[in-house]
């Protein structure tokens, strides 16, 4: 007997709890601290966040930018991770936005971009055609100085 369940119709990002994910990854030739800095400055936040007031990138603090973009700290670990509540003002429910830096030499980090609890897989695919624009564009503006 076949099971109908078949792997081959497995929808790609869906998971059983936490709905549509995706992720995104690059490596970096700059360190940890350059890419933190990068990403918390307000140049780098305008990649994922948007205008903003400056953030202290501390646990519980809320934003929302001028094109929309709310959300609130929920991990801060400096030079590792951000771990928010990240949403586009046209969503009903707000999306987990994981970043990581990840690195075991001082002059390439990999950073991850990993989203979960989006609504649909056109938003899947949205958002991670929108982390790949980000990560190109950090390896162009990081690598320019």
């Amino acid at each position: 007997m076949i099971s109908k369940r078949s792997t081959s119709n497995k929808i790609v990002g869906l998971t059983a709890s936490m709905g549509y994910q995706v992720g995104v990854r690059r490596t970096q030739l700059i360190s940890p601290e350059r890419a933190w800095a990068y990403l918390t400055s307000a140049e780098g936040l305008k990649l994922w966040i948007g205008t903003v007031s400056p953030l202290s990138f501390s646990v519980g603090e809320t934003f929302r930018s001028a094109e929309g973009i709310s959300g609130q700290f929920r991990v801060v670990k400096p030079y590792q991770q951000l771990r928010l509540r990240w949403s586009k003002k046209e969503w009903v429910e707000p999306s987990t936005l994981q970043i990581r830096l990840l690195s075991n030499q001082p002059d390439k980090t990999t950073i991850s971009f990993h989203q979960e609890n989006l609504d649909h897989p056109v938003t899947r695919e949205q958002m991670k055609l929108h982390w790949e624009d980000v990560l190109a564009a950090i390896r162009e503006q990081t690598s320019q100085s």
